[in-house]
């Protein structure tokens, strides 16, 4: 329960910091996107801060035995780069430059009644099930 209730508030926390971010704002992000014309960069002040601090906090987090609500830490196996993982970055980056929404984003819109990020959402569902029928057995 407290594992939940921690994940609940995380998400709203981080919903906010895309609120006020503007983040959510398709417009602000395909200008942030467009570099070769008007490009507005207050995004990658947003990107800036996010990375500094999860830098510092990752440094103080990881020198625990385990995170407060789990027994281990759930770090990915593997660095490798390979052809799945670049293509589903290009993707991503794709569906990003055509939308101005990515998926946390898209969702805090939603919450903040943009019914474009709900259309958004519903058709990023609808890949990821047509992925996991395309896969389903591999």
């Amino acid at each position: 329960m407290l594992k939940n209730l921690s994940s609940l508030v995380c998400g709203i926390l981080f919903g906010i910091g895309l609120l006020i971010s503007e983040m959510v704002n398709p417009m602000k992000v395909l200008a942030f996107l467009d570099i070769t014309g008007q490009w507005y960069p207050s995004l990658a002040l947003v990107m800036v801060g996010a990375l500094i601090t999860f830098g510092l906090a990752y440094r103080l987090i990881i020198r625990r035995r385990a995170p407060l609500l789990e027994d281990r830490f759930h770090l990915p196996d593997s660095a490798k780069i390979d052809t799945k993982l670049l293509i589903g970055a290009g993707i991503f980056g794709i569906g990003w430059g055509l939308s101005g929404f990515c998926p946390g984003a898209a969702i805090a819109a939603i919450g903040n009644g943009r019914l474009e990020a709900l259309l958004f959402v519903f058709a990023m569902c609808c890949g990821i099930d047509l992925f996991r029928i395309i896969h389903r057995g591999k």
